[in-house]
């Protein structure tokens, strides 16, 4: 069950690092300036950095300005929030570190610790917190995705994380879970009667999930090549988005009931296997091109030297159930890709038969349900309508969009897109943890990976390059293409 008691202090470890001054602190500005954080609670920032409060302060306020164009800072706001900030410079892995922190929480009831830390570090903060007392049974954990390596690695850590919090005061983050139309998505399938009745194998065709990034790896090249696209994002971001997808319907909001529904998800993914691995699965790296017309550099060039990571995968997922027996979902995701893309694609059967002739039965196309994540928020639905204009051959057809765009339909002069990580802390602070990961998603998330990973290396599978700013290699395409579908581009 969810704990209602609001919280009255986070506390972000790695308090002066990339994703503490890009994300966290803008998205807890603007909580603030919408009158979500009340009165007195405080923002405790930690780092290995000496630094006093009035530096920190004035960092801070650069990473939220940058974050506030084009509208800027309010005085106000920034004044309020600017008071709520502390900083402890210690080494929160070590006992007096924690120390440290623990007087700086001043008597905090509820606080919440947020790890924006290597995942690695995890175990060691934790027996901090854990033996200055500051794990209390009211307080809360986040951890960052991914949380372990593979299968083994995630369970020793949650197993070091559980040893000093309970499952249910531990916030697995994933911030695709924050963005508004994944959470749209739930509210599309479960608030309206007309799309759950259709929502099955027998209307559905397949579904394609596509994360495609026009960055390359750069100077992340030793984190990409630990984890490659498979760990990075198909583990984690990838399989959320398929389980929200292919989920039955939770008896309720609550917590476990939509986390149960994603967990028979993940325990129905049919395993890839050493023998069908060249047939459903396809490796990638990329090597020079151009991207956005920009000349591009290759991994190996970027790493140093030639390297077997993959940073393009192309997957088709089965879902052994009843409402998705003979429905492929196929997964795609790479960096150095033509476009900037995060979307599911639904496709439905065409209709049964077609009453029209001529130049219409050529137009006649099956519907189609995309949703957009980025870089644009949007959901579509493309259906068949007449073209005006009259036609000596008769009747035409075209395929139009009914768009449910939260850009159009919330623009004005106060519009902002917001954070999606803001969605999160608020639920954190409110100790709501529906749109967070438990801990048997994320091993079942693992051991289905695993199996992939095992397919691989057991095949002999390696990544198969591709030009900067393609859609990865020919591979990709053969995958769809043999069960005579395409790609959605």
């Amino acid at each position: 069950m969810a704990d209602p008691t609001p919280a009255d202090v986070i506390v972000l470890f790695g308090g002066t690092g990339d994703l503490a001054q890009r994300m966290l602190f803008p998205s807890l500005y603007f909580l603030d300036a919408d009158g979500f954080l009340a009165e007195p609670f405080r923002i405790v920032a930690t780092a290995r950095a000496e630094m006093d409060r009035a530096a920190f302060v004035d960092q801070v306020r650069s990473a939220v300005a940058a974050r506030a164009e084009p509208e800027g800072l309010d005085a106000a706001v920034w004044d309020r929030f600017a008071a709520r900030l502390d900083y402890v410079g210690a080494d929160a892995t070590t006992p007096k570190g924690a120390e440290a922190l623990k007087a700086a929480l001043n008597g905090a009831r509820t606080p919440i610790f947020y790890l924006a830390l290597s995942p690695s570090l995890y175990p060691s903060v934790c027996q901090a917190l854990g033996e200055t007392g500051l794990a209390s049974p009211q307080s809360r954990i986040v951890l960052e995705k991914p949380i372990g390596h593979d299968l083994e690695s995630s369970r020793a850590t949650n197993r070091a994380v559980g040893e000093v919090f309970d499952e249910e005061r531990i916030f697995r983050i994933d911030h695709y879970l924050g963005k508004e139309t994944v959470q749209n998505l739930i509210a599309l399938r479960f608030a309206n009667t007309l799309f759950e009745p259709l929502w099955n194998n027998l209307t559905i065709d397949h579904v394609q999930i596509t994360v495609a990034e026009t960055e390359g790896v750069g100077d992340r090249w030793p984190y990409y090549d630990e984890y490659g696209a498979l760990r990075d994002m198909v583990q984690n971001h990838m399989l959320q988005l398929l389980c929200l997808v292919a989920m039955e319907p939770p008896s309720d909001m609550e917590p476990d009931s939509v986390r149960n529904e994603k967990v028979k998800v993940l325990r129905s993914l049919r395993p890839v296997t050493r023998a069908d691995a060249q047939a459903v699965s396809v490796r990638g790296q990329y090597v020079a091109g151009v991207v956005e017309g920009k000349t591009a550099a290759g991994y190996p060039e970027e790493r140093g030297q030639a390297s077997d990571t993959e940073t393009f995968v192309a997957l088709r997922a089965d879902i052994d159930n009843w409402r998705w027996a003979g429905v492929p979902f196929f997964l795609r995701t790479g960096k150095r890709l033509p476009e900037r893309r995060t979307q599911i694609a639904i496709q439905f059967k065409p209709v049964p038969h077609s009453i029209f002739g001529g130049s219409a039965k050529e137009d006649l196309a099956a519907n189609r349900l995309v949703i957009d994540l980025q870089p644009d928020e949007d959901i579509e639905l493309l259906l068949m309508n007449k073209a005006p204009g009259l036609s000596e051959a008769g009747m035409r057809l075209q395929s139009l969009p009914l768009s449910l765009s939260l850009a159009k339909a919330y623009s004005g002069p106060n519009a902002r897109r917001r954070i999606a990580y803001e969605r999160l802390i608020l639920d954190v602070i409110g100790g709501n943890s529906t749109l967070f990961v438990r801990r048997d998603e994320v091993e079942r998330a693992w051991e289905w990976i695993d199996g992939v990973a095992a397919a691989w290396r057991e095949s002999q599978m390696a990544p198969k390059p591709y030009a900067a700013g393609a859609w990865g290699p020919a591979g990709a395409f053969a995958l769809i293409e043999r069960s005579g579908r395409a790609w959605y581009d």
